[in-house]
């Protein structure tokens, strides 16, 4: 018999109702696979694992040796020395790096032209070249003097006497860090957008007051990291003051490596391990200063390597709990 038009269904004929769907909160979400990140882990976990047993199982190395000399009197004595030049330099170049950039960017065509003479001369000749013509530079100028210029000379110095070892060290490291530090300094004063320089100055504040309050504190959010970043380079670069006959860290390792040829090894390694201390010192103390800094530049600060490491275990903690549930 042939169903009428408009009539309804039979039960019987009904198609089958849905399976109720699992609610939300009990289902879970499948990570994206990602075979290649895996084989990556793999690689360089096994490159790290050969790299740790070849430094515990290889005898050159020496380790007993190095844990002999690594406290030793002579070596802290060159870490002092190290220590010494290392913040005199920087002091010495971070003064004479803002003072060169502040005169790069002078109305006056004579200071614009004289930094830039020094930044290009200082920038181009190495490092060791410039310490040794500064510890021959009695031979050119046996005496130094002061009085009035092209005139006579009210008092002199014998510049022997004046240029010590230390002097030498911490005068060439600091007119070489000048030279770059006014790069650093000048990059970072060009970063501060031209609109702030024009709201300081439609307040009416002094100029002085303009770049302490207004220019500075923006622009030391760009200088930070970068001159941290030749402050590294400078706690290296002492290693050439042995050149001088100033024994430093590596002079004091050179001088002992001299004396015991068979402990050369353990004691580059002495030097390699203060070195790596030095530079992560420097590190971290660039880590709260930038996190000082970027007060007002940013939403929330960075967190510390300890807030890192509490929101990573209690992040784990919640997935583990997760886990468990289901």
């Amino acid at each position: 018999m042939s169903q009428l038009p408009g009539a309804a269904v039979s039960l019987a004929e009904a198609p089958p109702a849905a399976e109720p769907s699992k609610p939300l909160a009990a289902q879970r979400v499948q990570p994206l696979r990602r075979p290649g990140r895996w084989i990556a882990t793999a690689v360089v976990l096994v490159v790290v694992a050969q790299i740790a047993h070849g430094l515990a199982t290889n005898s050159f190395y020496q380790w007993d040796r190095f844990r002999y000399w690594f406290l030793r009197p002579t070596g802290l004595d060159g870490l002092l020395v190290t220590l010494e030049v290392a913040a005199l330099s920087a002091l010495l170049g971070l003064i004479g790096g803002v003072l060169l950039a502040l005169a790069r960017q002078s109305g006056s065509p004579v200071l614009r032209a004289v930094s830039w003479t020094y930044t290009w001369l200082f920038r181009s000749v190495p490092l060791i070249v410039v310490l040794i013509f500064l510890y021959n530079f009695s031979a050119l100028y046996k005496t130094l003097s002061l009085g009035i210029p092209f005139g006579p000379a009210f008092v002199s110095f014998d510049e022997s006497k004046l240029a010590t070892d230390m002097t030498v060290a911490v005068i060439g490291l600091g007119l070489n860090e000048a030279a770059y530090a006014a790069e650093v300094v000048r990059g970072g004063l060009l970063s501060v957008d031209q609109g702030q320089h024009e709201a300081a100055a439609a307040l009416g504040l002094p100029r002085v007051r303009q770049f302490t309050r207004i220019v500075l504190p923006q622009a030391l959010r760009s200088i930070t990291p970068n001159y941290v970043n030749q402050l590294i380079g400078l706690v290296k670069s002492t290693s050439l003051v042995f050149y001088v006959s100033l024994l430093d860290l590596f002079g004091s390792v050179q001088t002992m490596g001299s004396t015991y040829p068979g402990d050369i090894v353990p004691l580059l390694l002495v030097a390699t391990v203060w070195y790596l201390i030095l530079t992560s010192a420097v590190s971290v103390v660039q880590f709260y200063v930038e996190r000082y800094f970027a007060r007002g530049a940013t939403r929330t600060l960075p967190p510390t390597p300890l807030q890192k490491a509490r929101a990573g275990l209690t992040a784990f903690r919640a997935r583990m709990r997760r886990e468990a549930a289901v």
